[in-house]
């Protein structure tokens, strides 16, 4: 059995399956997934878990070297924003249009739906090399 980081099998097996440059993706509760895209729902009821924390324990296991953001968050979630700032301090960000967003999931290997329910609270991860 194991001990500590990403304690969900699905999303450890995802995680372990990943390449450099490949992408994961966490979102809130209402964002639309592709329905050829692997969804692992976490959502128990409305903010648990929340975004950030599963956010945290995904980097307990994943080198993340870019991050993918809404536009939008900066002026409808600053305060998730600085959240995302906080815990992924040296990685490159790249803002672009909520629409466009929704259609990048489709070169996801999954989505990890939350319980989150502020808006824009949405992240496209991309994996970097430990070597």
């Amino acid at each position: 059995m194991k001990k500590i980081g990403v304690m969900n099998s699905d999303i450890s097996r995802v995680i372990a399956d990943m390449g450099h440059m490949d992408w994961l993706s966490i979102g809130d509760a209402g964002m639309p997934v592709p329905k050829d895209i692997e969804k692992i729902d976490l959502c128990v009821q409305s903010e648990l878990p929340s975004f950030i924390d599963v956010l945290k324990n995904v980097l307990i296991e994943m080198k993340v070297q870019k991050i993918y953001l809404a536009e939008e968050i900066k002026e409808q979630n600053p305060n998730q924003l600085r959240n995302i700032k906080a815990v992924l301090p040296d990685v490159d960000i790249e803002f672009v249009p909520h629409k466009d967003l929704k259609k990048m999931l489709g070169n996801t290997h999954a989505f990890i739906r939350t319980g989150e329910t502020t808006p824009y609270s949405n992240i496209i991860l991309e994996s970097g090399v430990t070597f």
